[in-house]
Formats: C-alpha cells, structure tokens, sequence
C-alpha cells in the first residue's frame, strides 16, 4: 500500500543534496550478507510525485544513488518518464484535455504532455511539476552523479522503442564505458524487447522483470544480467537459483526484487539474498539493511 508519511529523519533532507550511497558488495556465503542496493523506485516516490524531476532529487536528498524509471513515447516520438500508459492517475489530463479520453500517452504529442500538472495529485507542494523526457529525466540524473535502472514501459505498444531510448541514451552520453559499467541498467516485463536491446548494444547490462520458472532460468541466462522479481513470489531457493547461473556478460545473475517498503520485508530479503531492493522508502530500506 502506497503511505506517504517519512518514517525516519527524512522530510528535513529531501530539499538539499545528499551524499551518495556507494554500491552494494555481493552476498557472501555466510549468514553475515553484505547489504543489497537500494533503489529508488520511480525516484524517492514515497516522498514526491513518482517519475519527476522532484522525485530523484528527493532519492539524492536521501543519499541514494540507484534511481528506477519508467520510459515510453508520446505520438510525435518523444521519449518520456511515466509509469501508466494512461495520463489520469498522475496528471491533470481531464482538464486539460477534456475531450481526448481515454487519455492514452502514445496519443499526446510531448508539447501537449508538457503542459500537464504532474505534482498536484500527491501534494499542493509539487503543483507544477512536469512529465520529463528521458533527456530531462537523464541530465538530472547526471548533474546529481545518480545511476539508472531503466525500464521499457510496455513495449508492445510502442514498436521500435529500443531503438529510440539506445538513440538517447547515446545522445546523453550514456553509453560511454564508464555509464556502462556501473550506472546504466535496462530490465522490461518484454524478454523480446531485452534481447533487441542485448543485439542492438551487448554491452549494456539487462534484467527481466519477473519470476520465471527455475528450469526456464538458464534461456534467460543467455540475454539478461538480472531477474527481477516481485517481492511476493522470491525466497532464498529462487533467489540462490539465480545467483548460480552467469548472464551474457559471463557474471552470476543478480536479483532485485520489488517493491518493498516496509523494514521487515526488507530484512527479509537481505536474508533471502537478493542484490537489490527497490523502494518507495529508500530510507526505510536502507535502514533495515545496513
């Protein structure tokens, strides 16, 4: 359930700048595991309008470096950071656009979706806020030193879209060696949309969203870095499953599950194993696991 309160010294911090939060170490064989990466999920969203520029500043605010993203594309081919593939639930598009039900993104041009409120509906604090385009939503996230976890909304939908976020992300200076290695990652629900990304650039790192079957596990080996599963279908058997196969990249399988907000489902998942856990509540989670 989606609760909006700060639940540790947080709300003071999340207007200033925040050192980051160095890389989690892989799990040790013992009972003492190294604590997993936490990760913002559409930004600190548990604290500003999820998948907005207010959103990785409050992950930055909070110290945390790992930010989880939404990408899609609008009508005139734009790339942008949202989550639904409806504009109502985080947007004023009713208003603004009264007549275009069912208020689809892939119908509205990047000029229309900039003229929407996507702040308001979680706090008067946030009136204002904007869609961002990936490229917004990128140099943000470089001018904080902030890493991606960048996920291909629906791809389905939108025919071609690996292409088009490789384009940006190259355009962003984000396929240099160094973003490569350690601050982009691209998971989908869309196995296909992985391993176009796998052809079109092998060196950057992937993870399939989801929870495949363990025999299944070893074809998922061949194009994807990381399973990413939800937090409800994991435990310690399905995670060390994983971890015993290498990717594409020749490196064992890491997991981050999802979503998890509460410190003791995180302190579980630490003892399942996981790599990462990405959160509404990075705070909440770092906390449980350090």
């Amino acid at each position: 359930m989606f609760v909006r309160t700060a639940t540790t010294s947080t709300a003071a911090a999340l207007l200033g700048a925040g050192a980051l939060l160095l890389p989690a170490a892989q799990p040790q064989a013992s009972d003492q595991r190294e604590s997993p990466a936490v990760v913002a999920h559409r930004g600190a969203s548990g604290y500003a309008p999820e998948n907005t520029l207010a959103a990785v500043d409050a992950a930055d605010a909070l110290g945390v470096e790992w930010v989880e993203n939404d990408v899609q594309r609008t009508r005139d081919g734009v790339l942008v950071v949202l989550h639904d593939t409806g504009l109502k639930r985080t947007t004023d598009v009713e208003q603004v656009f009264p007549d275009r039900a069912p208020w689809a993104v892939k119908d509205f041009t990047a000029a229309e979706l900039a003229r929407l409120d996507a702040g308001s509906w979680f706090g008067k604090q946030f009136a204002g806020a904007r869609v961002p385009t990936l490229a917004q939503f990128l140099d943000r996230l470089e001018r904080n030193r902030q890493k991606l976890l960048l996920e291909i909304k629906s791809p389905k939908t939108y025919p071609g879209i690996e292409r088009d976020i490789v384009g940006v992300l190259r355009e962003k200076g984000w396929l240099d060696r160094s973003h490569v290695r350690s601050r982009l990652v691209v998971q989908s629900f869309g196995a296909d949309s992985l391993k176009t990304i796998h052809a079109l650039r092998p060196d950057i790192t992937t993870g399939y969203l989801g929870t495949p079957a363990v025999a299944d596990l070893p074809a998922y080996a061949a194009f994807t870095d990381q399973i990413n599963p939800s937090y409800a279908t994991i435990g310690a058997d399905y995670v060390a499953a994983v971890q015993r196969l290498k990717g594409p990249h020749g490196k064992r399988l890491r997991v981050n599950t999802w979503t998890v907000n509460d410190a003791a489902k995180a302190a579980k998942a630490q003892a399942y194993g996981v790599d990462g856990i990405i959160t509404d509540y990075p705070d909440v989670v770092r906390d449980a696991t350090s």
